[in-house]
């Protein structure tokens, strides 16, 4: 894409360490022997707590492992994010090891922040503020370092923003830039023990936030590089991971959701996440589904503040131009075999507006390309998706 002369932008990128292989374990443990850490606890759910791979990984960190906090579940409940830092509590934890996908990076996340500010989760969170803007405070205590080994293709492994859900339902955002992975290890053994359908609910998250950010008038050209290699790659990808043997595939959508989350760290998420958020957490279904299913819907309430992007979403599709980046999306989607509208994920029609207006709540939806004026104008957007 040509670079417009008068775009003015800052493009501010944190360290990103990716270790990827079948060695990489050996590199963090060398990475946590340098830095003195022989305290880790592990930050996973159930399912890799009871797997060989944790077996894996024991023998390999030796006596710097101190825990397993199996307490990593779907949409990171605060209730979870608790118990978590009663185990860094309990064995003066000095590092923290994310294993798994998202929910694994995100409850560590967490409870990183909520260890070391020793406040309550309501209190250390994003808030919208009376005149509609939002506000974060500022977290300013030192946190436990986290390291990251990967088993789903989730753009959170490389974010300083956590979200996490209280007893009643309510979206609790943080963000701490000290929460940063300070290594990602990628690792065959680990890509693949993830079950197909939630490598690839990861992956469709991970192609429609890529696409969201670069509809966003905040992509800049460095940003754009990361978000269209990581559209190249899932475009390619995605289609054959249900009839693809080893763990190349894996390893590849591992590789794209890691680019794509270093892309959206300019130009964010956009409607489909927003809606995404409120859906998923109700109605108990994955946001990348939910994705799939909004996201040609909003980019065609997007589209006239997104003409110029079109071009760039095409070219990371594989497409010449010619077409509607939304046709092009919604014709790419349907050939998956996922779910295309939100009746089919048992989404009920009279509860639209509710959703809606918890939609407007999230902080997100200050980065949409087109403004939204108000719940009414997501409803239609959803009533399409219908």
């Amino acid at each position: 894409m040509p670079i417009n002369d008068s775009f003015s932008y800052q493009h501010v990128s944190a360290e990103l360490r990716v270790f990827h292989g079948s060695d990489s374990l050996a590199s963090l443990k060398r990475e946590l022997d340098r830095a003195g850490f022989q305290r880790a606890v592990v930050v996973c759910g159930n399912t890799i707590s009871q797997g060989s791979v944790l077996d894996t990984l024991r023998n390999q960190m030796g006596t710097s492992l101190a825990a397993v906090a199996a307490t990593a579940k779907e949409h990171s409940p605060a209730s979870r994010v608790e118990e978590t830092v009663r185990i860094f509590e309990e064995v003066n934890a000095d590092a923290i090891i994310a294993v798994g996908g998202g929910s694994a990076a995100v409850t560590a996340r967490a409870a990183s922040i909520l260890a070391g500010e020793k406040k309550p989760l309501a209190e250390l969170c994003t808030r919208r503020l009376p005149d509609g803007k939002f506000e974060s405070p500022r977290l300013n205590a030192p946190k436990l370092p986290i390291f990251v080994v990967p088993t789903t293709p989730s753009t959170a492994f490389v974010k300083a923003g956590s979200a996490v859900h209280d007893e009643a339902g309510q979206r609790l955002a943080l963000f701490d830039p000290k929460t940063r992975a300070r290594g990602i290890f990628v690792h065959p053994e680990f890509v693949a023990t993830a079950p197909v359908e939630l490598v690839r609910n990861a992956a469709l998250n991970a192609f429609a936030n890529a696409v969201e950010a670069l509809e966003s008038p905040r992509c800049d050209p460095i940003s754009e590089a990361f978000l269209m290699q990581s559209l190249r790659i899932l475009s390619r990808k995605l289609p054959l991971l249900e009839g693809g043997t080893g763990t190349e595939i894996r390893e590849n959508l591992v590789i794209a959701a890691l680019l794509c989350g270093r892309g959206t760290e300019q130009g964010g998420a956009g409607l489909a996440s927003v809606l995404a958020h409120a859906i998923g957490r109700r109605n108990h279904v994955a946001n990348g589904i939910v994705n799939a299913i909004v996201l040609p819907h909003t980019m065609h309430y997007n589209m006239p503040a997104t003409q110029d992007r079109q071009a760039a979403i095409l070219e990371g599709l594989g497409i010449t131009a010619g077409t509607e980046a939304g046709k092009a999306v919604s014709s790419f989607l349907a050939k998956l075999d996922a779910p295309t509208t939100l009746r089919a994920i048992a989404v009920p029609e009279n509860e639209l507006l509710e959703i809606a207006e918890a939609a407007m709540l999230d902080w997100f939806i200050s980065r949409a390309p087109r403004y939204v004026p108000n719940a009414e104008a997501l409803k239609k957007i959803l009533q399409a998706a219908w």
